[in-house]
């Protein structure tokens, strides 16, 4: 089974969310172009005004109007650069709030993604979408979107003027650019995919990265340091070559399009000096074309050495853009179930692209009861638990609460009607208080926290980030959530498998505090568990194969007792 990835948005996606963010703060882009027009309309009067002084050489009263004229390219000049600057705080400006929007719709997004996708997609592929590419668009945003922005309009300006100051000039100047126009479109044809493919190659890094920290002692233990150096190795391979591949693009756009820079300029001179052997047009009109070409290479230079940071944030943009296109879990149900009774009825499921690992699956269990749930790895118990807790949806038959369907409900109300204590427990790198999660009065915290045995947690604004939790009391702040959420069911995923006997016992006594008259199904490998629940499912290849007290199923002589033979033996 493949490893499921997290969607990329496309070109039309990425374009109308780009749309989205401009109107969100449309008087401030408004601003900003209006600013740019003006700054660009003032950089073409100095070249302009060299023409007609150059003409004023050989003219009657020369010295007053040459004069007056470097007087008009001194204020072209001032306005120019006050206005631009001006342009350039309001980008600023913009792009900051902007990658703020970005940032808040990005950690909205993640935190509303469905628990089905977040628990099967690689978390290095997320985290550097939402590390990685946001800081390339915020960095655009603030740096390059700003600039390239006043370097465009002024590009465009400079071509309308030599057009209208001559239309055979303009045209010969057009010509010279048709050799960058080429390998622009060559460039943008690759870079996107590139790009894509760097960014693919740094998530697979840093998910293996983690993953080899996270799993250290382990490695240590079983001697697996060869087979992660290797994994490591192929991974860093994989990120050399999508680096390498655009370099390689940039190493040809650049010089192909840097060498281009002089061809408009070199036609101009040419043609225009032949238009005024022939007197056509006058020696200030060829050398103000000159110069406005001659000022292209100061925007064409700003516009290539930025179109590749604009395709490397086009490329993040459309990785945090995809987050977008990842469907919300349907929650159809409006109203609260009725009772708190649990009824799973021919239940079968399979994980995408497999075959099914649930059959058939019948199971009822009632307000208050403690159900264990035990069998083989493999056997489908934590797949049940999942389907209980409504992570996860049945292909087809029904998981219910009180007549509704566990995976339609919303999910506020879902997780104060079941909650799934899994091995793993998330600690925030903020206060006690903070990783609690719950808006309640101190006292009901503190409260919470005795009641878990969490004797630690005296203070609620001590920092967790500072000062490390342990095992157990990462277990016992999972458990005080617990009982502030307070479920009328809890479902135990093997909640202690990771701690040891000691922290075990300890984090099963705040159980025993959390777990009291709730509902309680236990999914687990220690048999003593299923010996103290009031009835015990046996599963097996997807299916329950016994349900019935513990002595009940001692005496039938089945499966469990086999289990619980093994276990004692």
């Amino acid at each position: 089974m493949s490893t499921p990835t997290l969607p990329i948005a496309d070109t039309r996606q990425v374009a109308r969310a780009a749309g989205r963010l401009i109107a969100a703060d449309r008087r401030a882009a408004a601003a900003i172009l209006l600013l740019n027009v003006l700054a660009a309309v003032a950089a073409l009067g100095a070249p302009y005004l060299l023409g007609r002084i150059i003409d004023a050489v050989t003219g009657p009263r020369a010295a007053a109007r040459i004069d007056l004229l470097a007087g008009a390219v001194l204020l072209c000049a001032l306005a120019q650069t006050l206005l631009a600057r001006w342009a350039l705080l309001l980008g600023y400006r913009f792009g900051e709030r902007t990658a703020a929007r970005i940032r808040i719709g990005f950690l909205s997004r993640a935190l509303s993604l469905p628990a089905s996708v977040i628990e099967r997609v690689p978390p290095g592929d997320l985290a550097a979408r939402g590390t990685t590419d946001v800081d390339a668009i915020a960095g655009t945003l603030r740096d390059v979107l700003p600039g390239a922005f006043v370097a465009g309009i002024h590009l465009v300006f400079l071509l309308a003027a030599v057009l209208v100051l001559d239309p055979l000039l303009g045209l010969s100047g057009l010509l010279g650019l048709f050799g960058i126009v080429i390998t622009g479109r060559w460039y943008l044809r690759r870079a996107r995919n590139a790009y894509l493919e760097e960014g693919a190659a740094n998530s697979e890094l840093a998910e293996e990265l983690a993953a080899t920290a996270a799993g250290a002692r382990t490695i240590e233990a079983f001697r697996l340091h060869r087979s992660r150096l290797a994994v490591g190795r192929a991974a860093i391979a994989r990120t050399r070559r999508s680096r390498l591949a655009t370099l390689r693009l940039r190493s040809v756009y650049f010089p192909v399009a840097e060498g281009s820079y002089n061809i408009p300029v070199v036609l101009v001179l040419l043609i225009g000096g032949l238009l005024y052997r022939g007197d056509r047009i006058t020696l200030g009109t060829v050398v103000a074309a000159a110069l406005y070409l001659r000022q292209l290479i100061g925007p064409m230079d700003t516009i290539l050495i930025w179109l590749e940071q604009l395709q490397s944030s086009s490329a993040s943009f459309a990785r945090v853009e995809g987050l977008a296109a990842v469907p919300a879990a349907p929650a159809t149900a409006t109203a609260a179930p009725g009772s708190d009774r649990i009824e799973v009825k021919g239940v079968r499921y399979a994980y995408p692209g497999g075959p099914d690992v649930l059959h058939d699956v019948d199971l009822t269990v009632q307000p208050g009861e403690r159900l264990a749930i035990v069998g083989l790895s493999g056997a489908g118990k934590s797949t049940l638990g999942r389907l209980l807790a409504g992570v996860d949806r049945p292909h087809t038959g029904a998981v219910t609460v009180g007549g509704v369907a566990v995976a339609e409900l919303p999910p506020d109300l879902l997780r104060r009607q079941v909650v799934l204590v899994t091995q793993e427990h998330h600690v925030f790198r903020e206060t006690v208080r903070d990783n609690l999660m719950v808006p309640a009065s101190d006292d009901r915290l503190a409260e919470a926290l005795r009641t878990v045995g969490a004797d630690w947690a005296r203070d609620l604004d001590t920092d967790l980030g500072e000062h490390p939790l342990t095992g157990a009391q990462a277990q016992q702040l999972a458990l005080a959530r617990v009982l502030l959420a307070d479920p009328h069911t809890v479902i135990l995923d093997e909640a202690t498998a990771l701690l040891d006997p000691r922290a075990a016992r300890v984090a099963e006594r705040a159980l025993a505090a959390v777990l009291h008259n709730r509902t309680v199904i236990a999914i687990a490998h220690r048999l003593q568990t299923a010996h103290d629940a009031d009835r015990i499912a046996v599963m097996d290849a997807g299916r329950i194969i016994e349900l019935g007290t513990h002595d009940d199923l001692i005496t039938h002589g089945g499966p469990y007792a086999k289990l619980w033979r093994q276990w004692h033996g």
